[in-house]
């Protein structure tokens, strides 16, 4: 009897090791694929570049996939400037190569470094600038000059010299900003830097944004940056963000001309506040396209503007009922002749592709149909092909297609799953990348009508290390709300799934507008090890998510988090009527604006979910920035009764279920004070409730050790609670 309880928790401490490894693998990331090395076409089209370590950068065939050259390799040099780099950037006419190091994060996308140029001919480097670090550096088109930021100004490097020069001088942190994003534009309009070089490389076109009149934000750190430890005297981080409804910074156009030592500023004439999230120039060096939003969100002007003159003139303007996804400028190409352009909208209803003459009026519709056109690669202007991603055979799978001047379409990618391209500059090629639930990220080289050439990368050893694990495949599935909606989603069911019995559910979301989590695509995250534990995962996209049409995705406009919290409601309930759900055992958990989700979807005055994990919720959209928040809300002020209604401390009163809150002390996204604002509300209504924090932690709460300790919480809360 006793050697049977010995064996019994042996195997127990031996289960509880094993699920403990396979979170921690999880977690540390063993399953997910290295894709960050993309090849980089050169100009011919027929040849790319590869960072293959951190001293090499080589060049390749596309067709045969052998080595022709080594472009820049620091080991073999004898006068060596830097020992290594991490990362590089051709230059137009790739005769010289810009490579860095020490790269430091400014936000969540922009970062400082050390730059150093390098000259492919005569096989030296040359540092980008004594004043350090730098930031964004650009070529001209030319070569001879590179602009780059320093501190708020803009600098220029004149390569042939070897000299540079400082552009602007008011540059100042928390005032004037010349040409670098500020916290709102990089965090809402995803762009780190505002300027560009005209075609013929004599002027530099740039954005001043003036963020006198921003309020500030701050918090505390704890510890200290440079070694372990903790700081006797925490510190403050302070920065300038606008909250919904408060002041904004000011965007003003200017262009730089190096000949003439002058800045002009455009002359733009907005109706009210306004946003500039790009510019960009045409292929006429007399042409500078700016594009100008209103503060809702819902016009977006492009201009064109004469950089001599300073004189803009309207060229195209889109209005929407809701609001307009300025991601949709990123895919706006003007063809190399300057005879016309090719935009991105949903003005019918559907993303789609539009030719426009040079005036600005649309010459046709490229693509059409009641499904969203979800990348647009460009055109080969040789054969008037374009190339395009879209949903329109599945809203969870992602194609490419080509289309030709006929409308006659081709699917180059037929397989199932999720499916990206890379094309190289004469649209001879392209690097197909496709995953599913099943299999990881796969990269094969194909030429542009869909005929395989060869494997570039097929994760194989990813793929073996998860198969032995012998878990479920995610699988798909719809279901129709009460309100009519059909929705779509996956489920994994739990290790040795027996349908005759109850299990218990949880319910993983982001739900945000224009995201989507229902994609047939590799991700293996920790809801493999819930589900080894007993668990039904389920994940279903609800009304405000993509791939269904603007009507769907614009649903939610001045109402963030209503639908949203219904559609999750709807789906416990329409799991809790199936045959193998415990429909008192339902769990939800989110994180950011799914943490939102989990608030207002727990506080519905329905007694549906026994517990809810709530990672870095915005608990008030007022507490939230003003781009992201009044694009789907419009301000404070226009829509009082909607922020009313969303505020997740307003309902605090009416939590149900057992909560686990969780925060990063330093979230310069979504700030801390959301979550002591709610908990404190919710102390007031006599509500019980876990919380956690992580100090001095951003939005994305990382580190190796930070995760697994996150996920080791969240996952004994459930279940504990489930």
């Amino acid at each position: 009897m006793r050697n049977k309880i010995l064996f019994t928790l042996m195997m127990i401490t031996v289960f509880t090791a094993n699920a403990d490894n396979l979170l921690y693998d999880i977690t540390d990331g063993k399953f997910r694929p290295d894709m960050s090395q993309i090849p980089v076409s050169l100009n011919d089209g027929e040849h790319y570049t590869l960072m293959v370590d951190s001293q090499t950068i080589v060049k390749y065939n596309y067709r045969t996939g052998v080595a022709v050259d080594t472009l820049l390799s620091i080991r073999n040099m004898k006068d060596k400037l830097i020992d290594s780099f991490s990362g590089y950037i051709m230059s137009p006419k790739e005769t010289k190569i810009l490579v860095y190091k020490n790269a430091k994060k400014r936000y969540r996308r922009s970062f400082t470094a050390e730059y150093y140029i390098y000259d492919i001919k005569y096989k030296e480097f040359d540092p980008l600038s004594s004043k350090t670090p730098q930031e964004a550096p650009i070529f001209s088109a030319d070569d001879r000059y590179i602009a780059f930021a320093h501190r708020n100004n803009l600098h220029m490097k004149k390569v042939d010299f070897k000299t540079d020069i400082q552009i602007t001088k008011d540059g100042e942190a928390g005032k004037i900003s010349n040409g670098i994003a500020d916290w709102l534009y990089e965090e809402e309009f995803e762009a780190t830097y505002h300027y560009a070089w005209c075609p013929d490389s004599k002027l530099l076109a740039y954005i001043k944004f003036d963020e006198t009149k921003v309020k500030e934000f701050s918090f505390q750190t704890f510890l200290s940056k440079d070694k372990p430890g903790f700081l006797l005297y925490p510190e403050l981080t302070q920065f300038k963000y606008p909250k919904a409804g408060e002041k904004n910074p000011e965007a003003i156009v200017c262009i730089y001309d190096d000949f003439n030592k002058t800045t002009r500023t455009i002359k733009l004439k907005p109706e009210g506040d306004y946003y500039i999230p790009r510019i960009k120039w045409t292929n006429n060096a007399n042409q500078l396209a700016i594009f100008q939003m209103n503060r809702n969100q819902n016009r977006l002007d492009m201009f064109y503007a004469n950089p001599k003159t300073g004189i803009a003139r309207l060229i195209t303007r889109e209005e929407s009922k809701y609001y307009i996804d300025y991601q949709n400028i990123d895919l706006l190409k003007f063809r190399k002749d300057n005879i016309g352009f090719y935009s991105v909208s949903d003005r019918d209803g559907y993303r789609h592709i539009y030719q426009h003459r040079m005036d600005g009026t649309i010459a046709r519709q490229i693509t059409k149909g009641k499904w969203d056109v979800t990348d647009f690669y460009g055109i080969d202007e040789r054969k008037n092909i374009i190339y395009y991603q879209s949903v329109e055979l599945s809203p969870v799978q992602r194609n490419v297609f080509s289309i030709d001047p006929k409308g006659k379409k081709v699917c180059l990618t037929n397989e199932k799953g999720k499916n990206e391209a890379w094309f190289s500059s004469n649209f001879n090629y392209f690097v197909h990348e496709i995953s599913s639930v099943t299999e990881p990220n796969k990269r094969v080289l194909k030429s542009s009508n869909g005929s395989k050439i060869r494997v570039l990368e097929d994760n194989s050893d990813i793929a073996s290390s998860f198969q032995n694990l012998q878990l479920n495949n995610k699988e798909f599935f719809s279901f129709t709300t009460s309100d009519n909606i059909m929705l779509n989603g996956w489920m994994l069911k739990p290790s040795g799934f027996d349908s005759t019995k109850k299990h218990p559910v949880v319910l993983i979301q982001y739900s945000g507008p224009g995201s989507q989590l229902a994609v047939n695509e590799w991700n293996i995250g920790w809801e493999y090890y819930l589900s080894q534990n007993g668990y039904l995962v389920v994940c279903v996209d609800g009304r405000g998510t993509a791939s269904r049409g603007a009507d769907f995705m614009k649903s939610t406009y001045k109402q963030l988090g209503v639908l949203e919290a219904r559609d999750q409601i709807e789906t416990a309930k329409y799991l809790g009527s199936l045959d193998y759900v415990d429909k008192d055992r339902i769990g939800i958990w989110g994180w950011s604006y799914g943490g939102s989700v989990v608030l207002w979807a727990m506080s519905s005055g329905e007694k549906i979910f026994k517990a809810g994990v709530s990672v870095a919720p915005v608990t008030d959209w007022r507490f939230y920035n003003t781009a992201y928040s009044e694009r789907f809300m419009q301000t404070p002020e226009e829509n009082f009764s909607g922020y009313e209604q969303t505020s997740a401390i307003l309902k605090a009163k009416q939590l149900e279920g057992k909560l686990l809150i969780i925060h990063g002390t330093a979230d310069d996204n979504v700030h801390y004070n959301n979550t002591l604002i709610y908990t404190d509300k919710l102390v007031e209504e006599g509500k019980q409730f876990e919380m956690h924090i992580y100090t001095d932690k951003n939005h994305s709460i990382t580190g190796k050790q930070v995760r697994r300790h996150l996920y080791t919480r969240m996952c004994e809360f459930l279940f504990r609670e489930l």
